[in-house]
Protein backbone atom coordinates (compact mmCIF):
# COMPACT_ATOMS: atom_id res chain seq x y z
CA UNK A 1 0.00 0.00 0.00
CA UNK A 2 2.93 2.47 1.06
CA UNK A 3 4.21 1.50 -2.52
CA UNK A 4 1.19 2.39 -4.51
CA UNK A 5 1.20 5.29 -2.27
CA UNK A 6 4.46 6.95 -3.07
CA UNK A 7 4.13 7.90 -6.50
CA UNK A 8 0.11 9.07 -6.27
CA UNK A 9 1.78 11.39 -3.35
CA UNK A 10 4.74 12.43 -6.00
CA UNK A 11 2.77 13.17 -8.96
CA UNK A 12 0.23 15.52 -6.69
CA UNK A 13 3.50 17.50 -5.02
CA UNK A 14 4.60 17.60 -8.87
CA UNK A 15 0.90 19.35 -9.95
CA UNK A 16 0.38 21.31 -7.14
CA UNK A 17 4.47 23.12 -8.10
CA UNK A 18 3.07 23.62 -11.93
CA UNK A 19 0.24 24.89 -10.53
CA UNK A 20 2.30 27.54 -7.98
CA UNK A 21 4.89 28.00 -10.86
CA UNK A 22 2.25 29.16 -13.67
CA UNK A 23 0.24 31.15 -11.01
CA UNK A 24 3.68 32.86 -9.75
CA UNK A 25 4.73 33.42 -13.18
CA UNK A 26 1.66 35.54 -14.09
CA UNK A 27 0.95 37.10 -10.79
CA UNK A 28 4.62 38.47 -11.13
CA UNK A 29 4.84 39.38 -14.83
CA UNK A 30 1.29 41.57 -13.97
CA UNK A 31 2.24 43.15 -11.18
CA UNK A 32 6.16 42.89 -10.29
CA UNK A 33 7.62 40.51 -7.89
CA UNK A 34 7.56 42.69 -4.68
CA UNK A 35 3.62 43.37 -5.15
CA UNK A 36 3.06 39.87 -5.11
CA UNK A 37 2.93 38.06 -1.96
CA UNK A 38 3.59 33.87 -1.38
CA UNK A 39 -0.21 33.94 0.52
CA UNK A 40 -1.65 35.32 -3.18
CA UNK A 41 0.48 33.09 -5.44
CA UNK A 42 -0.78 29.87 -3.42
CA UNK A 43 -4.98 31.28 -3.76
CA UNK A 44 -4.31 31.68 -7.40
CA UNK A 45 -2.94 28.31 -8.15
CA UNK A 46 -5.87 27.20 -5.82
CA UNK A 47 -3.93 26.15 -2.82
CA UNK A 48 -6.04 26.04 0.53
CA UNK A 49 -2.86 26.47 2.57
CA UNK A 50 -1.27 29.58 2.22
CA UNK A 51 2.08 28.60 3.14
CA UNK A 52 2.42 25.83 0.19
CA UNK A 53 4.68 28.62 -1.78
CA UNK A 54 7.09 28.36 1.46
CA UNK A 55 6.70 24.40 1.89
CA UNK A 56 7.42 23.58 -1.90
CA UNK A 57 9.67 26.14 -2.81
CA UNK A 58 11.32 28.01 0.38
CA UNK A 59 11.55 31.93 -0.08
CA UNK A 60 9.74 34.02 -3.01
CA UNK A 61 13.82 34.18 -4.35
CA UNK A 62 13.59 30.81 -4.70
CA UNK A 63 10.65 30.67 -6.11
CA UNK A 64 11.61 33.10 -8.79
CA UNK A 65 14.75 30.73 -9.38
CA UNK A 66 12.66 27.90 -10.09
CA UNK A 67 10.19 29.88 -12.58
CA UNK A 68 13.68 31.10 -14.65
CA UNK A 69 15.00 27.50 -14.56
CA UNK A 70 12.04 26.18 -16.04
CA UNK A 71 12.53 28.29 -18.94
CA UNK A 72 16.08 28.03 -18.76
CA UNK A 73 16.46 24.62 -19.86
CA UNK A 74 14.26 25.10 -23.67
CA UNK A 75 16.01 28.61 -24.21
CA UNK A 76 19.30 26.67 -23.64
CA UNK A 77 18.67 23.89 -26.08
CA UNK A 78 17.56 26.00 -28.44
CA UNK A 79 20.53 28.24 -28.72
CA UNK A 80 23.33 24.88 -28.52
CA UNK A 81 21.36 24.11 -31.78
CA UNK A 82 22.06 27.17 -32.81
CA UNK A 83 25.86 27.28 -32.44
CA UNK A 84 26.21 24.17 -33.28
CA UNK A 85 24.58 24.94 -36.66
CA UNK A 86 27.00 27.54 -37.25
CA UNK A 87 29.90 25.47 -36.02
CA UNK A 88 29.42 23.37 -38.53
CA UNK A 89 28.23 25.98 -41.83
CA UNK A 90 32.27 26.59 -41.40
CA UNK A 91 33.87 30.50 -42.14
CA UNK A 92 34.15 32.62 -39.45
CA UNK A 93 30.37 33.72 -37.73
CA UNK A 94 29.91 37.64 -37.74
CA UNK A 95 28.62 39.89 -34.89
CA UNK A 96 24.58 39.48 -36.81
CA UNK A 97 25.45 35.77 -36.07
CA UNK A 98 26.15 36.10 -32.72
CA UNK A 99 23.41 38.23 -31.79
CA UNK A 100 20.91 35.89 -33.46
CA UNK A 101 22.37 33.43 -31.46
CA UNK A 102 21.36 35.83 -28.35
CA UNK A 103 17.78 36.72 -29.60
CA UNK A 104 16.34 34.02 -31.35
CA UNK A 105 16.63 31.28 -28.89
CA UNK A 106 14.27 33.63 -26.39
CA UNK A 107 11.57 34.35 -29.58
CA UNK A 108 11.65 30.62 -30.55
CA UNK A 109 10.85 29.87 -26.88
CA UNK A 110 8.35 32.78 -26.86
CA UNK A 111 6.54 31.51 -29.86
CA UNK A 112 6.40 28.13 -28.74
CA UNK A 113 4.74 29.06 -25.50
CA UNK A 114 1.85 30.84 -27.27
CA UNK A 115 1.49 28.36 -30.22
CA UNK A 116 -2.04 27.22 -29.06
CA UNK A 117 -3.09 31.36 -28.80
CA UNK A 118 -2.81 31.11 -25.21
CA UNK A 119 -0.97 34.43 -23.67
CA UNK A 120 2.86 33.72 -22.54
CA UNK A 121 4.76 35.54 -19.46
CA UNK A 122 8.03 34.49 -19.11
CA UNK A 123 9.32 37.69 -21.23
CA UNK A 124 6.96 39.96 -18.74
CA UNK A 125 8.16 37.96 -15.76
CA UNK A 126 11.93 38.66 -16.78
CA UNK A 127 11.77 42.05 -17.59
CA UNK A 128 9.92 42.65 -14.07
CA UNK A 129 12.62 40.56 -12.30
CA UNK A 130 15.24 42.73 -13.73
CA UNK A 131 14.26 45.96 -12.63
CA UNK A 132 13.90 44.66 -9.03
CA UNK A 133 17.54 44.69 -7.38
CA UNK A 134 16.81 41.62 -5.05
CA UNK A 135 15.98 39.54 -8.34
CA UNK A 136 17.93 40.83 -10.83
CA UNK A 137 20.95 38.72 -10.34
CA UNK A 138 18.76 35.35 -10.58
CA UNK A 139 17.49 36.26 -13.78
CA UNK A 140 20.72 37.98 -15.32
CA UNK A 141 23.45 35.90 -13.73
CA UNK A 142 21.61 32.79 -13.71
CA UNK A 143 21.43 33.75 -17.21
CA UNK A 144 25.30 34.10 -18.00
CA UNK A 145 26.10 30.43 -16.41
CA UNK A 146 24.88 28.79 -19.47
CA UNK A 147 27.69 27.42 -21.20
CA UNK A 148 26.30 28.08 -24.60
CA UNK A 149 25.93 31.83 -23.68
CA UNK A 150 29.42 32.12 -22.63
CA UNK A 151 30.42 31.07 -25.75
CA UNK A 152 27.63 32.98 -27.63
CA UNK A 153 29.27 36.12 -25.52
CA UNK A 154 33.50 35.40 -26.30
CA UNK A 155 32.31 34.95 -29.52
CA UNK A 156 30.46 37.96 -29.94
CA UNK A 157 33.04 40.16 -28.43
CA UNK A 158 35.57 38.77 -30.86
CA UNK A 159 33.72 40.88 -33.60
CA UNK A 160 32.96 44.35 -31.49
CA UNK A 161 34.84 47.26 -32.16
CA UNK A 162 37.66 48.81 -29.75
CA UNK A 163 35.30 50.31 -27.19
CA UNK A 164 36.32 51.87 -24.26
CA UNK A 165 35.48 49.54 -20.84
CA UNK A 166 32.59 51.91 -19.82
CA UNK A 167 31.17 52.16 -23.02
CA UNK A 168 31.22 48.12 -23.52
CA UNK A 169 29.56 48.11 -19.94
CA UNK A 170 26.99 50.31 -20.73
CA UNK A 171 26.18 49.35 -24.11
CA UNK A 172 25.76 45.42 -22.51
CA UNK A 173 22.90 46.72 -20.30
CA UNK A 174 21.61 48.71 -23.12
CA UNK A 175 21.31 45.66 -25.12
CA UNK A 176 20.10 43.27 -22.60
CA UNK A 177 17.03 45.56 -21.82
CA UNK A 178 16.23 46.26 -25.30
CA UNK A 179 16.00 42.62 -25.86
CA UNK A 180 13.69 41.57 -22.67
CA UNK A 181 11.34 44.49 -22.74
CA UNK A 182 11.00 44.35 -26.18
CA UNK A 183 9.78 40.95 -25.81
CA UNK A 184 8.32 41.89 -22.73
CA UNK A 185 5.90 45.03 -24.56
CA UNK A 186 5.15 42.38 -27.83
CA UNK A 187 3.98 39.75 -25.32
CA UNK A 188 1.84 42.27 -23.28
CA UNK A 189 0.32 43.59 -26.16
CA UNK A 190 -0.38 39.70 -27.90
CA UNK A 191 -2.01 39.04 -24.70
CA UNK A 192 -4.26 42.32 -24.95
CA UNK A 193 -4.82 41.13 -28.36
CA UNK A 194 -3.53 44.69 -29.75
CA UNK A 195 -2.27 45.27 -33.13
CA UNK A 196 1.14 44.94 -34.26
CA UNK A 197 3.90 46.18 -36.50
CA UNK A 198 5.86 43.06 -36.67
CA UNK A 199 3.50 40.01 -37.70
CA UNK A 200 5.16 37.32 -35.66
CA UNK A 201 8.06 36.53 -33.41
CA UNK A 202 10.55 35.27 -36.33
CA UNK A 203 10.20 39.11 -37.40
CA UNK A 204 10.31 40.82 -34.35
CA UNK A 205 13.63 38.47 -33.80
CA UNK A 206 14.82 40.27 -36.83
CA UNK A 207 14.36 43.63 -36.05
CA UNK A 208 15.62 43.08 -32.41
CA UNK A 209 18.97 41.48 -34.54
CA UNK A 210 19.02 45.03 -36.59
CA UNK A 211 18.55 47.69 -33.52
CA UNK A 212 21.64 45.19 -31.67
CA UNK A 213 24.05 44.96 -34.04
CA UNK A 214 22.87 48.88 -34.59
CA UNK A 215 23.56 49.91 -31.13
CA UNK A 216 27.08 47.97 -31.02
CA UNK A 217 28.23 49.72 -34.14
CA UNK A 218 27.36 53.32 -33.28
CA UNK A 219 30.16 55.88 -33.23
CA UNK A 220 31.27 56.32 -29.69
CA UNK A 221 30.81 60.59 -29.02
CA UNK A 222 34.41 61.68 -27.31
CA UNK A 223 33.90 62.66 -23.76
CA UNK A 224 33.22 66.52 -23.01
Amino acid sequence: MTTIGRPVRSDRASSTQEAILVAAERLFAEHGVFAVSNRQVSEAAGQGNNAAVGYHFGTKADLVRAIEEKHRGPVEELREQMVAELEKSGGSPGMRDWVACLVRPLTDHLESLGSDGSPTWYARFAAQAMTDPAYYNIVVKGALSSPSLVQVVEGFNRCLPDLPADVHYERNVMARNLLMHTCADRERALAAGASLHQSSWRAAASGLIDAIVGLWLAPVTPPE
